[in-house]
């Protein structure tokens, strides 16, 4: 019986919030197949996953994890998901902060923070099945913020209940309640850590600053559905 021969790689689905944008960390490849795609790599002899994918992350964009969260997002293993060979990856999702300026590796053209709508609505082609992936990863993201506080990674490390809230609208792509969501947020319990300070960076009155507190779930949850109580189509 013949053997079937595959090889594994790591890629990265790291996405953030900027210019009021939600985007995808993307490099363009230095060798066919050409074109953009998410940064990745082959996994090393004795080397464990979550610390491919953090090299990976490193060596391809110049970027690191110390504020960003990092899970397994699924494997992907089409026989001809690569038209080299058969190639199997464990892709991660990871919510950065900030946006930092990627820099390209060596194996590499450019990198750069894009964003994600072209790719979901077929715009912008992606090598491989890396499309496909991005769905998945933004998919998971939108429902990950409705139980958990994973918001906040994409936040400043003071921020407003307002920018968190933007968060939420950015990457649902539709508005909230203002009111309702400022009621949930504050009312789970360990979700925020008030800091005692105000700001008037956003114009307006003075708000208050909160920072991450140690709760990791929203109970109640917030729901992207609660934004069909404000007639606006969800998308």
């Amino acid at each position: 019986m013949s053997r079937t021969r595959f090889r594994v790689t790591v890629d990265l689905a790291a996405i953030t919030v900027h210019d009021d944008t939600l985007k995808i960390l993307l490099v363009e490849r230095g060798e066919e197949p050409f074109g953009w795609a998410l940064p990745g790599g082959h996994l090393e002899r004795g080397e464990d996953l979550d610390e491919a994918a953090a090299r990976e992350l490193i060596e391809e964009t110049g970027l690191d994890l110390d504020r960003a969260h990092l899970e397994q997002l699924r494997a992907y293993g089409h026989p001809d998901r690569d038209p080299r060979e058969h190639v199997v990856t464990i892709c991660y999702l990871a919510f950065v902060p900030d946006a930092a300026t990627p820099v390209a590796g060596d194996d590499a053209r450019a990198a750069a923070w894009l964003p994600v709508a072209p790719i979901l609505n077929g715009r912008q082609e992606l090598a491989f099945d890396h499309n496909q992936i991005v769905a998945d990863a933004v998919n998971r993201a939108r429902a990950k913020l409705e139980s958990t506080t994973l918001a906040t990674r994409f936040c400043s490390p003071e921020f407003t209940v307002t920018e968190l809230r933007q968060v939420y609208e950015i990457i649902w792509g539709q508005p909230l309640d203002q009111r309702n969501f400022s009621r949930k947020i504050t009312g789970t319990e360990a979700a925020l850590v008030p800091t005692g300070q105000q700001t008037t960076r956003n114009g307006g009155r003075p708000a208050a600053l909160y920072r991450p507190g140690p709760a990791t779930t929203l109970h109640p949850a917030i729901l992207r559905s609660e934004a069909t109580e404000l007639g606006v189509p969800r998308r």
